[in-house]
């Protein structure tokens, strides 16, 4: 009898144990199982999280891009304001200086008023007034006005007062900038 309880307790150890290693490579099934699936599922995030990433990248650099270009024209913009406005306040030293000389506003005095039909009236500042009088006298329908708000140049009124033209140094200086300003643009570009 000892010998089959010697059996028995060797067919129930054998079957246990059977058993449990069977049970243990369904439990290793089921781990390895699950585990490819954590790591396809970590792989399709990580490739997604590449993807938003490299496209947050792309759009970045995209943005980055206008920006930059937004600045550079800021940039140039302002330089061709500060050049044009050095430009027109040389331009203004200078038509103020030329403008200064009694002969040179005399002789554009008299260019002005050259082919002007009706009643003119050129007004000047105190100090250019009387040259401007003796340069206009032989023109009948010129007459010379003060302008005590004018520091130098003068201002030509024809048509009763409706046309009037102003050869100040800042509007003369302002024209000539306008005039400069395309080539100036060019030069910047």
């Amino acid at each position: 009898m000892s010998e089959d309880l010697q059996s028995l307790l060797e067919k129930i150890n054998r079957d246990g144990v059977e058993k449990a290693n069977a049970e243990a490579e369904s439990i290793v099934a089921t781990a390895r199982t699950r585990a490819a699936e954590i790591v396809k599922s970590a792989n399709e995030e990580a490739a997604k999280a590449k993807a938003d990433a490299e496209k947050a990248a792309a759009d970045y650099v995209e943005r980055a891009k206008v920006t930059l270009a937004q600045a550079a024209r800021d940039t140039v913009l302002k330089i061709e304001g500060s050049v044009t406005a050095l430009l027109e306040k040389l331009l203004a030293k200078d038509v103020d200086k030329a403008l200064a000389d009694e002969k040179n506003a005399c002789a554009l005095a008299a260019e002005a008023v050259k082919g002007l039909v009706g009643s003119v009236e050129v007004a000047a500042p105190a100090k250019l007034a009387p040259a401007l009088k003796a340069q206009l006298a032989a023109q009948k329908n010129v007459t010379v006005v003060l302008d005590e708000t004018l520091e130098s140049g003068f201002s030509v009124k024809a048509d009763a007062g409706r046309v009037e033209h102003s050869f100040t140094p800042d509007m003369i200086a302002a024209e000539l900038a306008k005039r400069l300003r395309p080539d100036l643009a060019a030069l910047l570009k």
